[in-house]
């Protein structure tokens, strides 16, 4: 007989109404599975989240310890698989599905939870940037990942000069691509696409468009400058905001919209020929404190944006940064641990989940208790769940139930001290982005734009 007082809350108990308030009308009907199978798409959504909170050293003991925490939250009711191989055939196969539906869940969650931070100076504020994760070397991998994957095509130029073989151990380096959309308001992930080594960011960005809300600002650095992927964010009623450097060749004195004393045309002369339209930019120019910092945006009325904002919303992109360094050294991602390319794959599509739920459940209690998004600790939230999950058939104590520990998860007030003069051996050596190159419009420019002056949208210079 067991001497177990029913009357003692489990930490277990604190994990299921996480999950219950991250799960809160979501509708798994669109989501069938076989009729032998063992999971849930629920208890599967779950179980990988947990997975992916785990702290274990190896993938095999995460699920292990998860599996064991899983039977406790169905009660015993449900069969679960009982082997690392069955649980991650199954997540390759419903990954896709499930964190689609997780993911729009969750973003309807932050517009309705977090109403006061939704918006940053009038526009939805979105920073977008790459990174790369580090994968083991295993031959999936350099199939998949790797930036020399590809054979040499016929008729393909061959290199002047052959990579010594040390340059090319390294460049054969498997490496995931990471893109991130990441919310300036509330500090959480919004989107992200993942590749190669060698993948595009302008077209991940490209490809994350459509999932943005109405009247979006885009703020990004200088590697997504590009008239297309510029071009489809107007045509989507939303707007940028870009800094440009010296790749970058703008035009002034155009003639082709109503000028003012920042009036820049983004036209490239292939894109002229095309009989395409020139974007209408405003640009803006600060200072950083070492060098110039060259600003265009697609909001070219003051009155809606000044110029202090502009360098102002432009900063916030620093968060996207910041995101990424929760992810690779807080949260411990800086190199997977799937030895396989479909592994890896789910390996960062729940690693992202899974930081976003818990960053999004210890926020909207931080709220409650008038906390910004800007002071949540990320190091503190983890500690929290990983204790509650280590912990989970013990009672609770006093003031330590998840949600009490999440509300002290804050960065603490102390200031810090300016580290610029400290010489880390890993930090980046970059050189300043330049100023970009800006040119009086020809007379042959002016007139080809003339030309198509009345196919000018209202929108690309309201």
């Amino acid at each position: 007989m067991s001497h177990r007082d029913s009357r003692v809350r489990l930490n277990v108990i604190c994990l299921r109404q996480c999950l219950r308030w991250l799960f809160g009308g979501i509708d798994w009907s669109g989501i069938t599975f076989r009729v032998d199978c063992r999971w849930t798409p629920s208890t599967l959504a779950a179980g990988a989240l947990l997975w992916a909170w785990s702290d274990e050293q190896t993938l095999t003991e995460r699920f292990r310890t998860v599996r064991r925490i899983a039977i406790c939250l169905v009660g015993g009711q449900q069969q679960l698989a009982k082997t690392y191989q069955a649980f991650t055939k199954v997540l390759r196969r419903w990954t896709d599905e499930l964190v689609l539906v997780l993911q729009a869940a969750l973003q309807a969650r932050m517009q309705d939870t977090l109403p006061r931070h939704w918006q940053v100076g009038g526009f939805v504020l979105f920073g977008v940037d790459g990174s790369r994760i580090e994968l083991p070397r295993t031959r999936s991998h350099e199939q998949a990942y790797s930036s020399i994957r590809h054979e040499r095509r016929r008729g393909a130029r061959r290199c002047s000069r052959p990579l010594a073989t040390k340059d090319r151990l390294k460049s054969n380096s498997p490496q995931l691509w990471l893109t991130t959309m990441w919310h300036a308001g509330t500090g959480l992930p919004w989107d992200w696409r993942s590749g190669p080594a060698d993948s595009s960011e302008r077209a991940h960005l490209r490809d994350m468009l459509s999932g943005l809300p109405a009247q979006s600002l885009v703020a990004a650095d200088a590697g997504f400058v590009g008239y297309e992927g510029l071009r489809q964010i107007l045509l989507g009623e939303r707007h940028f905001l870009l800094r440009v450097g010296s790749n970058v060749r703008l035009l002034k004195k155009l003639g082709w919209a109503r000028e003012s004393a920042g009036t820049v045309y983004l036209w490239p002369d292939q894109v002229a020929r095309q009989g395409q339209p020139p974007l209408v930019l405003r640009l803006v120019v600060t200072h950083n404190g070492k060098h110039p910092v060259y600003l265009v945006t697609s909001v070219l009325s003051e009155r809606r944006l000044t110029d202090h904002q502009v360098v102002q919303l432009y900063a916030r992109r620093w968060g996207v940064e910041l995101f990424y360094r929760h992810l690779k050294q807080t949260f411990r991602r800086r190199k997977l641990l799937s030895t396989s390319a479909a592994n890896a794959r789910i390996e960062i599509e729940w690693s992202l989940v899974g930081l976003w739920a818990m960053a999004l459940y210890a926020l909207v209690e931080a709220t409650k208790h008038k906390i910004p998004p800007r002071r949540l600790s990320f190091a503190q939230l983890l500690l929290a769940f990983r204790r509650t999950l280590r912990d989970y058939l013990h009672p609770t104590e006093r003031g330590q139930r998840l949600c009490e520990r999440l509300r002290h998860a804050i960065i603490d007030p102390y200031q810090r001290k300016n580290k610029t003069s400290r010489h880390y051996p890993r930090k980046k050596q970059e050189h300043a982005a330049g100023p970009p190159l800006i040119v009086r419009a020809s007379r042959s420019q002016v007139q080809r734009a003339k030309t198509i002056v009345n196919e000018r949208p209202r929108r690309l210079t309201a």
